[in-house]
């Protein structure tokens, strides 16, 4: 019986942390996305732009930026590895 109390007591007390944690990160997570919003509406956005406009732009270009890196690195890979045959 004493145990079933203390199981019963436990879960209450790992409902009450969890759910507190779920308010503090839902708090925290929707004030970065105010925060966030509000420096790309002011410094990121072109002309008629919408936010998320903006965001899907900026993704956009760095995927675009990432795959430009990747493949100038394979190709300075490949051209150490041609020096190296002709030495």
């Amino acid at each position: 019986m004493a145990k079933s109390k203390l199981v019963k007591a436990n879960e209450k007390i790992a409902d009450a942390v969890v759910g507190t944690y779920k308010k503090i990160e839902n708090g925290v997570v929707g004030t970065y996305k105010k925060v966030e919003n509000g420096f790309v509406d002011q410094f990121l956005t072109h002309e008629g732009e919408t936010v998320e406009d903006a965001k899907a732009r900026l993704s956009r270009e760095q995927k675009e930026r990432s795959e430009k890196a990747k493949a100038e690195q394979e190709q300075r890979a490949a051209q150490s590895a041609n020096f190296g045959k002709k030495s």
